[in-house]
């Protein structure tokens, strides 16, 4: 993708419950701002790596993780000088025990998906990561039971961390424009509501030239091309859900459809009735 004018695209495909990569390479591969129809854990384990995640920038240490939510627009800046070693887990949303995806919703709610851990729980969450990333290979009796029990195990720690705060909060691990972070937790709180650049602009006191660079510059993409690609996703959702078309367009922020309509075909390559 050339251009960040364009919606951002999607990345993966998921139809298991979730999957775990276990990946070290050395690449000088730049990546797209993308999102995915899933949840992602990414557990850094070696290199230099930074992420960037609606508008905030994670400078990632060794067992560092990081919760990216479903539909969350997001990429990895990576130092291709040395080998970088990762997890990653991908989570579908529909999952049977919903509970483990609390913690995607919390991430979105505080735009805040890093998780720093003292040595101790550091080390626990270590061997289950290894454990499930073995019984996901083996082919002894049980090892699929095996599997979605240590799957399920390291999520309730995960979401255990997360929710009630049981991490280091080093302010160093990452940057961000305050002004750029209201202005995201505003749109993403907000999608039904007026957006327009003037509007938002009055709201937060600002040039709407200077907020529409500082934006750019900040997260990669326009403000109208972030604001239509979250209105289209949510659009997707609750089609999928059972939401009449014009009905989901309306409840996503589209006031007109024919507009919706092209839009939703441009990002995801059928109309909206498919």
């Amino acid at each position: 993708m050339g251009t960040f004018q364009e919606p951002t695209e999607k990345s993966g495909y998921l139809e298991q419950e979730f999957r775990l990569f276990h990946i070290k390479d050395q690449t000088k591969k730049e990546f797209a701002y993308h999102y995915h129809d899933f949840h992602k854990v990414v557990v850094f384990l070696s290199g230099r790596a930074a992420y960037h995640i609606e508008g905030k920038s994670y400078y990632l240490k060794p067992w560092d993780i990081l919760l990216v939510s479903r539909h969350a627009i997001h990429k990895p800046e990576i130092d291709p000088s040395v080998p970088y070693e990762r997890f990653i887990l991908w989570i579908r949303d529909d999952i049977a025990h919903q509970e483990l995806t609390r913690c995607f919703q919390k991430a979105s709610d505080r735009s805040f998906n890093l998780i720093r851990l003292d040595s101790q729980v550091q080390e626990h969450l270590k061997e289950l990561l290894y454990d499930l990333s073995a019984s996901l290979k083996a082919e002894e009796f049980g090892s699929d039971l095996l599997s979605d029990a240590l799957f399920t195990q390291f999520m309730v720690y995960v979401n255990r961390i997360f929710l009630e705060k049981q991490y280091i909060l080093d302010q160093k691990s990452y940057t961000y424009d305050s002004q750029v972070e209201s202005l995201l937790r505003y749109i993403n709180h907000n999608l039904t509501a007026d957006l327009s650049i003037e509007t938002l602009a009055r709201k937060y006191y600002l040039s709407k030239y200077h907020m529409m660079r500082k934006f750019k510059e900040e997260t990669g993409y326009t403000i109208h091309s972030y604001i239509i690609s979250k209105r289209l996703l949510m659009a997707r959702t609750l089609i999928s859900q059972g939401t009449p078309v014009v009905k989901a367009a309306h409840m996503s922020g589209f006031t007109d459809y024919t507009t919706f309509s092209r839009a939703y075909k441009k990002q995801f390559g059928a109309p909206p009735s498919k």
